[in-house]
């Protein structure tokens, strides 16, 4: 099967390109992108999206740093792709993140793919479901993106961010209201630091999958009596894609 994922809009050295330049096609996925000598650090790695991403930069060549608070998770990503560097850490917690990746060494490619779903009406959201999401959705790629950035520029040689957003910052999905929000906060926040980073050649973009069934949000989806079928709804294939690690692939790549 063919499947042509969409990543709308992507923000890319600071201006908004059209729809159309940003379908990838099954072309695009194939093309032969190597990472060879790129250092790539992808949150949220142990598991679904994250997972896919840091194993197909792996098949590229790419040294990789795998991300996730779970250990488990971690342990078995490295058993199943050998090599991998793995650093465990809640993102939510601002001050144990810049300890854990003081060390990190340098990085060439950054994914910002973790992230956390909370359900509740808008009416029955409390602070504290709110401020979770914040913290990981919108707060945590602030600060992993400040320190990895400022390596970048120090360094001279560019690079390239990727922030894993989702068609629900543009769509009104109901009971997401702070998830929704996140991701709304998110794409502003790359919009601004590609206008800020390109002078330093350092490429910033956002993806923008719908729902993916190795994901919370996929199996949320799934359970949910009528949600899934609304949602398949509007997806032309009428599948949720099961795998998103292609779609990060382009944009790494660096500016020459």
């Amino acid at each position: 099967m063919v499947l042509t994922i969409y990543c709308i809009p992507t923000y890319c050295i600071g201006r908004s390109e059209s729809v159309a330049a940003n379908v990838l096609t099954v072309e695009d996925i194939r093309m032969n992108i190597r990472f060879d000598g790129k250092r790539a650090l992808v949150t949220g790695a142990g598991r679904g999206i994250g997972r896919g991403i840091i194993t197909k930069l792996a098949e590229c060549g790419a040294e990789c740093v795998a991300l996730s608070k779970t250990p488990e998770n971690l342990e078995s990503l490295k058993n199943e792709v050998p090599g991998i560097q793995t650093i465990a850490v809640d993102l939510a917690d601002w001050t144990a993140t810049r300890h854990a990746l003081e060390n990190v060494g340098k990085i060439d490619l950054l994914v910002n793919n973790a992230g956390i779903l909370s359900i509740s009406p808008f009416l029955e959201t409390a602070k504290d479901d709110l401020d979770k999401v914040l913290d990981v959705n919108f707060k945590a790629i602030f600060n992993v993106s400040q320190i990895v950035a400022r390596g970048m520029v120090e360094r001279g040689n560019g690079g390239a961010i990727v922030n894993v957003s989702s068609v629900a910052s543009r769509i009104a999905f109901k009971n997401m209201a702070s998830y929704c929000s996140s991701k709304g906060a998110l794409d502003s926040l790359t919009q601004v630091m590609a206008t800020e980073l390109a002078p330093h050649k350092i490429r910033v973009n956002s993806v923008h999958p719908h729902i993916v069934q190795s994901t919370d949000m996929g199996n949320w989806a799934a359970d949910c009596p009528g949600t899934g079928e609304f949602y398949l709804s509007r997806i032309p294939l009428n599948i949720f894609p099961g795998k998103c690690g292609g779609c990060c692939q382009r944009s790494c790549v660096p500016i020459k």
